[in-house]
């Protein structure tokens, strides 16, 4: 099985996003990506796209956020979305905790490795809003119509986990 007969073509998931932010006047162009996100519609989705994902995977850290596992999977080998452009890291997350979510592919964060602050004031009309997720990860986002998102970190998802202490040292889970 391969991954996007896991997730779904994430390529053309990431074209479309990209093309969304190049008619806002967003261009991504040189920014690495943090990650992709897939969410699934129950617990027991979850746990069995889990499952799948980990087989491509070195180390999944999972930990419990408002109530419901989500796991941060790291890829032995990265996928590319486009040419040149990898993804090592996938963010599995079960049922919605608010708001209307797209399952399936969700969203993709890409990270702004020039001054963050000036990218999001420069960008400031386009985004509907910031998302707190802990001290050191709070991303700018875009909702779209059909309830995908692009998030917009100053690090990388892999490197907020490591920076809070939690390393990609092999498979943890918060639920089994």
């Amino acid at each position: 099985m391969a991954m996007d007969e896991i997730i779904g073509d994430y390529a053309a998931f990431f074209a479309q996003q990209k093309a969304r932010l190049a008619a806002l006047g967003i261009s991504i162009a040189g920014y690495p990506l943090s990650h992709l996100a897939f969410r699934t519609e129950t617990l027991d989705a979850y746990l069995v796209v889990r499952e799948r994902i980990e087989a491509f995977c070195v180390a999944n850290v999972e930990n419990v956020w408002n109530g419901r596992p989500i796991s941060k999977l790291l890829l032995r080998e990265p996928i590319h979305v486009e040419p040149g452009v990898p993804v090592s890291l996938i963010e599995l997350i079960p049922p919605p905790h608010q708001n209307v979510y797209q399952m399936g592919l969700e969203h993709v964060g890409i990270v702004v490795t020039d001054d963050f602050e000036a990218f999001a004031a420069a960008h400031a009309a386009a985004f509907t809003g910031r998302q707190y997720q802990s001290e050191i990860c709070q991303p700018w986002y875009i909702a779209f119509e059909d309830h995908t998102n692009v998030k917009f970190y100053d690090l990388s998802l892999h490197d907020v986990l490591v920076a809070e202490g939690r390393p990609f040292d092999g498979f943890h889970h918060a639920i089994d």
